[in-house]
C-alpha cells in the first residue's frame, strides 16, 4: 500500500501507524507521549496530523501514534491548521511543566511561546503522559500510577511512600521524555522512589544485571533461575559448551 505524507510517497503495510510510517520514510512528526515498546498512549496530543482520506475531501486531524492505515490517503504534518493546534498543545504543555527543557525546545521550534495568560506550575517538569507508570504496569510490578484529580493530579507511589512493589529496575525513568524521574547509583547501590536496592553484575565480566529484586523478579516471570551471566557471556557459555564435543572429535 501507499499513502502519501506531506507529497511524499510511503510504502506502508496496511494496519501501520501513520507515525511509524513516517518514521520509516525519514519524515519526523513531534511527539512527547509515544515509546516504541509501550504504544497507544495517545495523550500528549503533539504528533497531530491531517489526514484527507479522499481527494478533494473533508481533512480529519488524528493523532498519528494510534491511526492505522486502512486505505489510500494523503496526510499532511505540517499544514497551517497542524501547526496552530500543535503551537497550542505545547503551550499547554509548557505551561504544566515550566521547568521541562525538551518542552520548551519542542515549543520554540514549533514557532510559539508561552502566552502570559496561561498559569504555570512553578518546579513541574512531568507531563503527565502516563509513561512511566504504563511502563510499570507492563514490567508486572503497578509500584506507581497517576493519582488526584484537575491540576492536583500526578505520578505518585500508593499513599506516596516508598513503594514495597517496586524493584528498581527504573524502568518508569527510561521512558520518561522529560527526565523528571531520578535515580542514583552509587557504589553498588541503586536508589529510585525512596528506596535502595543492592546491584546485581555479571560474574564473568561485570556488567550489571539490574537489581538483585529485578533480577529475581525476571526469573520468577520466566520459570527460571536468576540470572549470574549477561546476555553475552551466557551466549558465549553456551556456544562453548556446544563446541566441546565437535572439538574432541
Amino acid at each position: 500500500m501507499i499513502i502519501h505524507i506531506d507529497g511524499k510517497a510511503c510504502v506502508c503495510e496496511k494496519g501501520e501507524y501513520l507515525l511509524h510510517v513516517a518514521a520509516q520514510n525519514g519524515i519526523f512528526i513531534p511527539r512527547f507521549c509515544h515509546h516504541p515498546g509501550l504504544p497507544g498512549q495517545a495523550c500528549c496530543r503533539v504528533c497531530l496530523v491531517e489526514v484527507e482520506t479522499e481527494a478533494g475531501g473533508e481533512r480529519q486531524v488524528v493523532s498519528s501514534c494510534v491511526y492505522p492505515v486502512e486505505r489510500e490517503m494523503q496526510v499532511y504534518t505540517n499544514s497551517d491548521k497542524i501547526k496552530k493546534q500543535r503551537r497550542m498543545v505545547l503551550s499547554l504543555l509548557s505551561a504544566r511543566a515550566p521547568d521541562s527543557g525538551r518542552t520548551a525546545a519542542l515549543l520554540k521550534s514549533a514557532g510559539g511561546s508561552l502566552p502570559e495568560r496561561f498559569t504555570r506550575l512553578a518546579g513541574e517538569k512531568c507531563i503527565l503522559c502516563g509513561l512511566c507508570a504504563k511502563a510499570c504496569e507492563s514490567v508486572g510490578t503497578a509500584a506507581i500510577s497517576v493519582a488526584g484529580r484537575g491540576t492536583d493530579k500526578k505520578i505518585s507511589t500508593p499513599f506516596a511512600l516508598p513503594p514495597d512493589a517496586c524493584i528498581g529496575c527504573a524502568s518508569c525513568a527510561a521512558v520518561c521524555p522529560t527526565e523528571v524521574i531520578a535515580y542514583v547509583e552509587d557504589g553498588g547501590t541503586r536508589t529510585i522512589w525512596g528506596r535502595s536496592f543492592q546491584l546485581k553484575y555479571c560474574e564473568t565480566c561485570g556488567d550489571m544485571l539490574g537489581t538483585e529484586e529485578e533480577v529475581a523478579h525476571a526469573a520468577n516471570k520466566a520459570g527460571g533461575e536468576p540470572a549470574r551471566l549477561c546476555p553475552a557471556c551466557r551466549k558465549k557459555t553456551i556456544a562453548g559448551a556446544l563446541g566441546k564435543p565437535f572439538a574432541r572429535g
